[in-house]
């Protein structure tokens, strides 16, 4: 059993598969800085100030009555709160991976070499006609090919 194990793990496929899942997880940890770092602070002032992060609804007060300045603070006293400013977060990290790997495709399939076209007809020696490659015989002029 041990030897069958050894032959899946060192096989191509389950070695590429290990490497993308460590790369993207490293990618991800670098879209979510960038996302929360780099791109949501001038956002958020350029709309006054918010922090997505910190946009949340108060679905049930907590232990103390509200308003809540933070989401911190809601769960500290017990309220249910509905964090939207996280999911916008999540979803412009999405978008990003989405259009990252977009590009990425785009760029292995404009390095990647065209695939040679497989041949499946000739020219009929005698009339130029297109015939199937297998034809013995052409259909145009019905010389034998």
């Amino acid at each position: 059993m041990f030897k069958e194990f050894k032959e899946f793990a060192i096989k191509g496929n389950a070695v590429d598969l290990a490497i993308g899942v460590v790369i993207g997880a490293a990618f991800g940890a670098v879209v979510t800085s960038l996302v929360k770092d780099v791109i949501m602070p001038p956002i958020g002032a350029l709309l006054g100030g918010a922090d997505f992060s910190q946009l949340f609804w108060v679905l049930k007060q907590g232990a103390t009555a509200g308003p809540y300045a933070t989401v911190q603070a809601a769960a500290d006293a017990g309220a249910v709160t509905l964090n939207y400013g996280v999911f916008i977060n999540a979803l412009i990290s999405f978008v990003i991976v989405a259009f990252a790997v977009f590009m990425l495709v785009k760029l292995i399939n404009r390095l990647r070499k065209p695939a040679a076209e497989e041949i499946t007809t000739k020219e009929c020696p005698f009339c130029k006609s297109e015939i199937a490659l297998a034809a013995t015989r052409c259909p145009a002029c019905t010389s034998e090919v």
